[in-house]
Order: C-alpha cells, then sequence, then structure tokens
C-alpha cells in the first residue's frame, strides 16, 4: 500500500490545476494570491484573491505570483505552494507528498531551480519538474514512445510552448512568452486607444471568451463593456464588435503562427512527414480561442486538432507520467532535485 501522496501540479502564469494520482484533478484555481503590503500576510488564494483584482484597498494587493510561466515573487509562489499543500493533502498525512510541476519548455536552469526550490520549502518531500508540452503530449493520449512525430501546441497564460515529441523525447521545441494574458493586455490596449476608456483585466478577458476570434466568425456579434472614462474620469459604456477585437488579437496571434512556422521549419523531414499526416494538437486554454485552429491550418497547411480537454491536459498528463515517471526520466523529459 502506498502512503506517499502523489502530486502533478501545472503551476501556470493564470491557473493552477493539480492532479492527484489515483483521484484525478483535485484543485482548479486562478494562480493569484492577496497580500498585506503592510505585513507581507497573505490573506487569500485562488478565487477569493481573484475576485480582489482592482478592487482592493491600499494596503492589499492581488499578485500573480508567476510571469510569463516562471517565479516573478519567490515568496508569494512558496505560499500558494504551501495553500495547494494543504488544500489537496490536508493536514492529517504523515509523510510529505511528491510534487511533479510542469515548467515551460524554454525555462532557464535558475528558474527551474527556484520552483523547485519553492516547492521543498513549502512543504514537499521531493519535487521534479517536466517540460510543458510534454506532460500536454502524454495528457492528450499521443504515442509519444513510438518512433514517429507528435507536434504539440500548448497556450497557456503566459507562455506557449511548441515541441515535437518522438520515442518519448523532445526533439525540438521552442517557447514564446505570449498567452492568454498577453491576449488580455492587447484588448485592454485597444478598447483604451480608441475609446479612452480603461478595463480591467477580468472585462478584457470576458471580452475574449464572448467575441474574441483569431478568424473571420460566420457570423459577427457585438456587446457592451464598462469602464472608466479616461477624459472625464466617469463610468461609461461602449460597444465593441467582434472585427476590431479580432484585430487587437491579431498581433499576439501573428507571434505564435510564426513560432509555429520557425519549429516546422526546424523539425527533421521524416519527423515532418508524420506530423503532416497525424496533425498538429492545440491544448491550453489560449487553444480555444475561436478560428485559432482554422488560422493556423491556413498558415501552416497542416489539420490542427483542439484537444478535447484542452484546459486540462497539462495537468492530467503531469499526474499521468507519475505512473511512468522511471520511462519519462530515461527519455530526459524530467528533472529531480
Amino acid at each position: 500500500m502506498k502512503f506517499q501522496v502523489e502530486l502533478g501540479i501545472d503551476l501556470g502564469t493564470a491557473n493552477i490545476l493539480v492532479y492527484r494520482r489515483g483521484r484525478g484533478i483535485v484543485l482548479n484555481e486562478p494562480t493569484v494570491v492577496a497580500v498585506n503590503t503592510h505585513n507581507k500576510k497573505v490573506l487569500a488564494v485562488g478565487h477569493d484573491a481573484r475576485d480582489m483584482i482592482g478592487r482592493t484597498p491600499g494596503n492589499i494587493q492581488a499578485i500573480r505570483p508567476l510571469r510569463d510561466g516562471v517565479i516573478a515573487d519567490y515568496t508569494v509562489t512558496f505560499a500558494m505552494l504551501d495553500f495547494i499543500r494543504r488544500k489537496t493533502v490536508g493536514r492529517g498525512q504523515i509523510f510529505k507528498p511528491i510534487a511533479l510541476i510542469c515548467v515551460p519548455s524554454g525555462i532557464t536552469n535558475v528558474e527551474q531551480r527556484a520552483v523547485m526550490k519553492a516547492a521543498t520549502a513549502a512543504g514537499f518531500s521531493k519535487a521534479m519538474t517536466i517540460e510543458e508540452p510534454m506532460a500536454a503530449a502524454i495528457g492528450c493520449g499521443l504515442p509519444i514512445d513510438t518512433a514517429a512525430g507528435n507536434m504539440v501546441i500548448d497556450i497557456g497564460g503566459g507562455t506557449t510552448d511548441i515541441a515535437v515529441i518522438s520515442l518519448g523525447g523532445i526533439v525540438i521545441s521552442q517557447s514564446l512568452r505570449v498567452g492568454g494574458i498577453k491576449l488580455d493586455e492587447a484588448i485592454v490596449r485597444h478598447i483604451r486607444n480608441v475609446y479612452n476608456l480603461m478595463v480591467g483585466e477580468q472585462t478584457a478577458e470576458d471580452v475574449k471568451l464572448q467575441i474574441g476570434s483569431a478568424y473571420p466568425l460566420g457570423q459577427e456579434t457585438t456587446i457592451e463593456i464598462r469602464g472608466r472614462d479616461l477624459v472625464a474620469g466617469l463610468p461609461k459604456t461602449v460597444a465593441v464588435t467582434s472585427e476590431e477585437i479580432r484585430e487587437a488579437l491579431a498581433e499576439p496571434v501573428r507571434q505564435i503562427a510564426e513560432k509555429v512556422c520557425v519549429v516546422l521549419e526546424e523539425t527533421p523531414p521524416e519527423l515532418a512527414s508524420d506530423i503532416i499526416q497525424r496533425g498538429i494538437v492545440l491544448t491550453g486554454g489560449g487553444a480555444l480561442l475561436r478560428g485559432l485552429d482554422q488560422l493556423l491550418e491556413k498558415v501552416t497547411g497542416i489539420p490542427i486538432h483542439v484537444a478535447d480537454n484542452a484546459l486540462q491536459a497539462v495537468a492530467i498528463g503531469t499526474g499521468r507520467a507519475l505512473e511512468q515517471i522511471d520511462e519519462i526520466e530515461r527519455a530526459g523529459a524530467l528533472t529531480r532535485v
């Protein structure tokens, strides 16, 4: 009987998902921590902290401790990992849990060790890391251990990770610090420049989810948004169309498409042939942007498939990786501390 709890953690810039071996996804919370700026005390984590964004008094700050997929605030990240351990394992656990944490493929050794150090300091007995595109491929059920090419594009909150995988290892990968948060920022910038209206990141995300797209829609739509008029300083409502939001998102979407083309250009011919036949799999929250699969298919000429479990693929893959951890480590896709 196994007494030690094993957790697969998708430590994302926007959201954090935890897969407990034997139970599945046990935690899904925004990666936000509310801190008292006077005494540095953590007041709330996850959904409770996210609700405070843009609504806090001067002595409380809602912080995203990860930026572009890596630690931006070590102390707050430690507090968040401690919250994860307590919420998913509980206080009655005798043995400290083991953590397998996802990291972007472009992470440096220093950034990687900072993640593992924060985990062990937060009460985990052992911390390991796995690259996000590898976890995403496992979570999507791709046959990564065969001698054939599998290509995955994981578009998270802070980064887009693109990788070609064969024989259980990553053959080539690229990481782009563009993700869902950059899309939200593009919408905020567009509304400010065009309408002199200041809106928060939650409003921008709602706009993205409701009418955002990367490719022309069959039926274009319009929604009303509310914010603060930068000229008059008063609340104001404006109507925005799906066409102008698509135009606002064009630049970050173009960067993702260009990086996909770079990876394809560097892919060995035999693996490229496999990818043309099998297609490319899109995962992550950004994969759900309307028309993104159509745009990438038009740019690359290769079939694009959005994973059925796009939002949870990385977390599920991390959990499944715990069950085959020795094989994955032999392939060089895992780092221990």
